[in-house]
């Protein structure tokens, strides 16, 4: 179900043009994910005094983390070209064909959301990834023949945000895995003042921080934010992000200083209202919220969790004291002998 504030429909409100234009073009460039950055900035430098093809990557974590950005960044460093596709655009072997037999030597074929490929499909790329070839079978039954067909060496990288869901064969199959973690907020706060920078817009550093604050440790969202608190400033003001202008332009989204939107309040409001702070299932919560269930696990729930506004337990949801002074509630003792038989 979509979120009804503008700010918050990060997804559906993303513009691949102005989201391109943001990403950094080198890895000395990229902004966080230091380690990973230096990793990756040895294996593209063996690759280059090796005169081999990068070892095929696998970028997994959350949504918005810079899992595409890597993966346009490495063929600029590495000066190849690169193909992108979608795991649910490959629902059968043909669909991976015309990108197998155009790979250029040392290019590099990037699969998002790699997880929601076909097995049949990943099975396909098996001897791709592997051996640089793959077989085709013509024909059906005592007819059928199988052809063997060579490709040029190549780069899989693929991303994912369930890297669990890929089979283990598969897994195996990438040499380096990076897993991307969420950003600080200084980090957040340095990309928002460079993308306003690269969008012509001054920003004052208390108004970078409080975006960055307010960003939930994304930087997809830090974007987001500052797209809305640019056009805020442009037409309320003079066009100047000041940190009164980010203030009152976060408030009219209904971000409030923890980085909750409206959906998340209202979670943690009927949590605490109506099941008085837990444990409640999802699929009750989901019903009073007249919302579907994976909408609040995949959607709100995350961001609660890692922030321990509430928290899982098997008999289900339950607030923790920054859940309940968040939304102005006194804080229910969870140590209390009447409250742990509950939890566990």
């Amino acid at each position: 179900m979509a979120r009804e504030t503008v700010l918050t429909q990060e997804s559906a409100s993303e513009d691949p043009k102005r989201d391109a234009a943001l990403r950094p073009k080198h890895l000395r460039e990229v902004i966080g994910q230091q380690a990973a950055v230096q990793r990756l900035s040895i294996a593209v430098n063996a690759s280059k005094k090796l005169r081999e093809p990068l070892a095929h990557i696998l970028f997994d974590g959350p949504p918005g983390l810079g899992k595409t950005t890597f993966a346009t960044v490495l063929p600029t460093e590495l000066g190849v070209s690169i193909q992108m596709t979608s795991g649910p655009a490959l629902s059968k072997p043909a669909d991976l064909l015309p990108f197998l037999t155009n790979l250029e030597e040392g290019s590099i074929l990037f699969i998002d959301e790699i997880h929601r490929m076909p097995r049949v499909v990943e099975e396909f790329i098996y001897p791709a990834m592997e051996d640089f070839r793959i077989d085709i079978v013509l024909g059906d039954g005592m007819n059928a023949r199988t052809i063997s067909m060579n490709l040029k060496r190549f780069t899989l990288i693929g991303a994912t945000t369930r890297s669990g869901m890929l089979s283990s064969p598969m897994r195996d199959r990438f040499r380096i895995h990076e897993h991307l973690d969420f950003y600080t907020v200084p980090e957040l706060a340095t990309i928002v003042r460079v993308n306003a920078q690269k969008l012509g817009t001054q920003i004052s550093d208390e108004a970078a921080l409080e975006l960055a604050q307010r960003s939930r440790g994304t930087p997809r969202i830090a974007n987001n934010r500052l797209y809305w608190v640019r056009h805020f400033a442009a037409s309320e003001s003079d066009g100047i992000i000041t940190l009164p202008i980010a203030r009152a332009a976060l408030e009219m989204a209904e971000v409030d200083r923890d980085g909750l939107d409206k959906q998340d309040r209202r979670y943690l409001e009927t949590l605490l209202g109506v099941f008085g702070g837990g444990p409640a299932g999802v699929e009750a919560i989901a019903a009073t919220m007249n919302l579907p269930a994976d909408t609040l696990s995949d959607e709100i729930e995350p961001y609660l969790l890692r922030e321990q506004f509430i928290v899982r337990s098997p008999r289900g949801r339950i607030a923790t004291p920054r859940g309940f002074t968040a939304m102005g509630h006194t804080p229910r003792d969870l140590s209390s002998p009447e409250t742990l038989p509950r939890l566990f």
